[in-house]
């Protein structure tokens, strides 16, 4: 048959040019369940070879959202940040009459299945993920936003990782500390990343000599406890250790805080500590900590919104503000700004 204009191409042309029936290629197209991978594979590549516009799916009102969120995320230390950020998506889905299923997943988890069993009309992806799993969830042509994440060629939701870095920084340059550590996650985390450039861009800025000693990332292969643990340690052991520690987040800041007083220093006097996120126990610990404070419902809520949105052809990348909450892990009575 000759290929209609790409614009043009309809569920019935690529049932003709595919040799099956409308229903079939209408359920493929939604990732309905009924039927194999294989037909579901080939009736995309069809469509994608016909040049058919997915956004003629997505027009069609949203019923059904999945959120999904990595295996690594799921953990007790993950869960004060992307808890909230499930509950705003939640609560932003029930004010549309969406129904929402959350999944854990890992590159070794049959995703595709999985979310074929969940038959959403589109997708939140929270955290890190692969670009490969990406490229599988994308595959299937539902509409897909990422939060806490950013890749080129899809729509995100991020909290300012940049500004919040650069503003713990400033904060703690205008306490008069001189040597500044950070504490940071896998770099290949695009939040991680952007919150360490924060910190470098704010000690340059100061004319401030960015230490590649003091600056300690997480041990592959262990627990955020365990590693951040470490991480503090190899930096109290230097011949001149910190006066002040920047952490990637608030979990991480924690344990920060309690190496120090377990090595007899005090906090705020001898080490001040900033932490990320202000998740609910940021207020808890010996002193409470002093933090930038992301509205975390709130990047759920505007990944739904994304999704409601008529979508464009071009990616749209929103970034959500933060604020630095400062407390006495940084600041207290008897300790504050130099004069």
């Amino acid at each position: 048959m000759s290929a209609a204009s790409p614009s043009n191409v309809t569920i019935r042309d690529i049932a003709k040019f595919a040799g099956v029936s409308a229903g079939t290629i209408s359920r493929a197209l939604k990732n309905e369940p009924g039927l194999t991978e294989t037909t579901r594979q080939m009736v995309l590549s069809a469509a994608h070879t016909l040049g058919y516009d997915f956004a003629n799916l997505r027009r069609k009102r949203m019923r059904r959202l999945t959120f999904l969120l990595h295996r690594q995320h799921n953990t007790a230390a993950s869960s004060p940040f992307y808890s909230p950020v499930l509950h705003g998506a939640e609560e932003a889905c029930r004010k549309q009459g969406i129904v929402l299923s959350f999944m854990a997943v890992g590159p070794a988890d049959g995703v595709t299945e999985q979310l074929r069993m969940h038959a959403p009309d589109a997708v939140v992806c929270a955290g890190f993920f692969e670009p490969e799993l990406l490229g599988a969830l994308r595959a299937s042509g539902k509409p897909l936003v990422l939060i806490d994440m950013k890749l080129r060629g899809y729509s995100s939701v991020n909290p300012d990782n940049f500004m919040g870095g650069y503003l713990a920084t400033k904060h703690l340059i205008g306490l008069g500390r001189t040597r500044i550590g950070m504490i940071s996650g896998s770099l290949g985390h695009y939040s991680v990343r952007e919150r360490n450039k924060g910190y470098r861009q704010a000690l340059f800025e100061s004319g401030m000599l960015a230490d590649p000693r003091l600056e300690a990332s997480l041990p592959e292969g262990v627990d955020l406890e365990t590693g951040a643990a470490e991480a503090m340690q190899s930096l109290l052991a230097l011949p001149t250790p910190p006066d002040a520690v920047f952490c990637y987040n608030d979990s991480a800041a924690l344990v920060a805080m309690r190496c120090c007083l377990a090595a007899g220093l005090t906090v705020p006097h001898e080490v001040s500590i900033v932490g990320f996120d202000d998740i609910s126990s940021a207020v808890l610990g010996h002193r409470p900590l002093t933090t930038l404070r992301i509205d975390k419902k709130q990047l759920g809520a505007m990944g739904v919104e994304l999704l409601l949105r008529d979508h464009q052809e071009a990616p749209v990348e929103q970034v959500a503000p933060v604020e630095l909450i400062v407390r006495a892990s940084t600041v207290c009575d008897d300790f504050g700004p130099h004069k």
